[in-house]
């Protein structure tokens, strides 16, 4: 193939790299346990639309290690961008994991039902992470500057 190829022209090396990759996590998770004893686990392998591969993962921890505090949420979840000057997967994450452009900016999205995006996006700054909100933390999402 000529020219500069893009990851969904290469699919046999995404899922090569991604599976050599989600086997580097479990074994973080199960062996060294980052997020302590881990009792049992499954997980079922996805495909977003832009044809890249994601992994839901459901852990049961021994319940000495549960998360239960926002401090506990607050060591294992960022819901904060990177700073893109300092961050090289800034636009990374950016381009591949964040939601949108929808709402008045992209109403044609197919996130948009009745006027606003049925995913609750954009989520609100928070300076804290507020803890089992109707069965869901609200994670801290701080505002930040990004003209630095």
């Amino acid at each position: 193939m000529e020219g500069v190829q893009r990851p969904e022209d290469r699919p046999d090396i995404i899922v090569c790299a991604f599976n050599m990759k989600l086997n580097e996590l479990l074994e973080d998770i199960c062996k060294h346990g980052i997020f302590g004893t881990v009792l049992a686990y499954i997980y079922v392998i996805e495909f977003q639309k832009r044809g890249l591969p994601y992994a839901h993962i459901l852990l049961t921890l021994d319940s000495e290690s549960k998360i239960r505090t926002k401090h506990d949420i607050d060591k294992f979840v960022s819901a904060e961008l990177l700073d893109p000057c300092t961050d090289r997967l800034f636009q990374i994450v950016t381009k591949c994991i964040v939601h949108g452009p929808c709402g008045t900016i992209n109403i044609n999205s197919p996130c948009m039902k009745d006027g606003q995006c049925c995913k609750s996006f954009p989520k609100k700054f928070k300076d804290d992470t507020e803890e089992n909100v109707n069965g869901y933390p609200i994670y801290r999402r701080r505002a930040t500057d990004l003209s630095k």
